[in-house]
């Protein structure tokens, strides 16, 4: 079978090796005669996993002990509540950037807990750029950013300096590029883009920030007992973690957040050359601020919108739709997307205009 062009938003592509790895591991994990899917989280061979897997982040991003490194379920979508739960105290202040859809929602949930802040956004151009110059409250718990926007195709290149705690949800570009990792005191990110298979959701956190609010905390949202369970106080999503860590092992043997950064940024520049220098497509949202993760791009020829629509799927090319609050394509580059697979769409692209323009 010859494996399409995957640019789908997530859950997303992933290396052929370690989708064969895991394909493996559920007929029969470890030569145990078992399968992943049926064996005990509590058995010495997924603890190890797990540990390795947490060990894996850790060297990544350059942390210490003094972050703790967590696997949960629930997606980015419970850490939007868990967040302000375990780190906003009920007479105190949250502060937000609103730069999409995911950091709204976070906002939401964020204000059913307790005072909540919205310090800049980039609502009034339909997040098509991010916000700068915004200052800062000293008082706020903690401020909350969202590094990548997939469905708008935007991403913070530089991250402000924060007299405060800083919380960034980093589910579309966490291990995408290099960068000072201790600049956040807690990150999260659905694993299902560049991590792992859907199910899994990975907390980074200070451990020195919790147990803070003064409420009462529910066990199952309470990070310090996950922690203390080390990420095992209930069942986890052992199969997911488990392709975590053979991504993230992936990641590693390859060259790191060095070797990966390089990769991104070849499939960006050949993306966004092709998009500007087409003049049937132009780009949605400022440069300066473009993803490095989400090209989105709409036609200059609406009309023609069926004929591309059939060129690139003639082409073997799969899940480049946008999104309905942007409409036209998204092409979505995360990590184990090949540049071959970038060169066959711009190919496309090319001969689109040739006979269309």
């Amino acid at each position: 079978m010859k494996k399409a062009h995957n640019f789908s938003a997530g859950p997303a592509i992933l290396p052929a090796e370690v989708i064969k790895e895991a394909a493996g591991s559920v007929l029969n994990f470890n030569n145990l005669n078992l399968s992943l899917l049926e064996i005990s989280h509590r058995s010495k061979d997924f603890i190890d996993v797990m540990e390795e897997a947490r060990a894996l982040v850790k060297e990544l991003m350059g942390f210490g002990n003094e972050y703790q490194v967590l696997f949960l379920g629930g997606g980015a979508s419970l850490q939007f509540a868990m967040v302000p739960y375990n780190l906003l105290p009920q007479n105190g202040s949250a502060a937000y950037v609103n730069t999409g859809v995911w950091a709204s929602k976070a906002i939401k949930e964020s204000k059913l807990i307790g005072n909540t802040n919205v310090i800049a956004s980039s609502e009034d151009k339909n997040f098509n750029y991010i916000p700068a110059g915004y200052t800062i409250p000293a008082d706020a718990s903690y401020l909350h950013l969202t590094s990548n926007n997939t469905i708008y195709g935007t991403q913070m290149h530089n991250f402000p300096h924060s007299p405060v705690p800083v919380v960034c949800d980093m589910s579309s570009d966490i291990f995408s590029r290099r960068m000072d990792f201790g600049k956040f005191d807690l990150i999260y990110a659905g694993a299902q883009k560049n991590i792992g298979a859907a199910g899994a959701t990975l907390v980074v956190v200070k451990e020195s920030l919790l147990g803070k609010t003064g409420r009462k905390m529910l066990s199952m949202l309470d990070y310090q007992v996950h922690i203390k369970g080390e990420s095992m106080y209930n069942t986890p999503p052992v199969f997911s973690i488990y392709v975590c860590l053979l991504t993230l092992k992936w990641l590693k043997k390859n060259g790191g957040l060095a070797w990966i950064e390089k990769v991104n940024k070849a499939k960006a520049d050949a993306m966004y050359g092709e998009i500007d220098r087409n003049s049937l497509f132009t780009g949605t949202c400022a440069k300066n601020d473009r993803s490095f993760m989400n090209a989105c791009f709409l036609l200059t020829k609406p009309e023609l919108e069926e004929t591309f629509n059939k060129m690139w799927k003639d082409a073997g090319i799969s899940g480049i739709k946008g999104h309905r609050d942007v409409g036209g394509y998204r092409a979505s580059l995360y990590n184990a997307l090949p540049l071959e697979s970038v060169n066959a769409l711009v190919e496309v692209m090319k001969e689109f205009e040739k006979k269309h323009a």
